[in-house]
């Protein structure tokens, strides 16, 4: 509703005016509209955040389980090694233990063995030829088997003559 004056400087100025009036009525009702959806909008903003940060976590989960397999894979790898080393090592050092042992005459641990083993068997026929032998026995005509029947009283030898000396 513009009026007009017979002055163009006073129509200049009232259409400033009233452009100034819509401009500011125009950022009040962008200003009510944004307190009216500025709830909403914060909303929406925050479940954003949510949504992202949860896609960063699962991200960094992955990666942190792919970095801790091949550690892993690694540590696995490396322990071998050192186990392999460690059987190289041990084997020397037996290995120079024995000999040290062998110059200094002391027998090994499978000469011990056989020696053991041999002590065993003469042992064993120390105890056969220490044994008194079995009586003899003799089959009955019924099949029953009775001990033979040594003499009750001792042999007579004869008596040694005695020389005159």
């Amino acid at each position: 509703m513009t009026k007009k004056y017979d002055n163009p400087a006073v129509d200049a100025a009232e259409k400033v005016r009233e452009s100034a009036q819509q401009i500011w009525l125009a950022g009040l009702g962008a200003f009510a509209k944004a307190q009216q959806e500025g709830n909403k909008v914060f909303e929406a903003l925050v479940q954003d955040g949510v949504n992202l940060q949860r896609k960063t976590q699962a991200a960094a989960q992955e990666r942190m389980a792919e970095a801790t397999e091949r550690i892993t894979e690694m540590a696995g790898g490396l322990s071998s090694k050192a186990g392999q080393q460690w059987g190289r090592l041990e084997g020397i050092f037996e290995e120079r233990v024995a000999r040290a042992l062998s110059g200094l005459g002391v027998p090994s641990a499978s000469e011990l063995q056989a020696l053991s083993e041999r002590v065993q068997t003469l042992e064993q026929q120390m105890q056969a030829l220490s044994k008194p032998p079995a009586s003899r026995t003799r089959v009955k005509a019924g099949g029953q088997t009775a001990a033979r029947k040594t003499p009750s009283t001792p042999r007579k030898t004869p008596a040694r003559r005695k020389t005159p000396s």
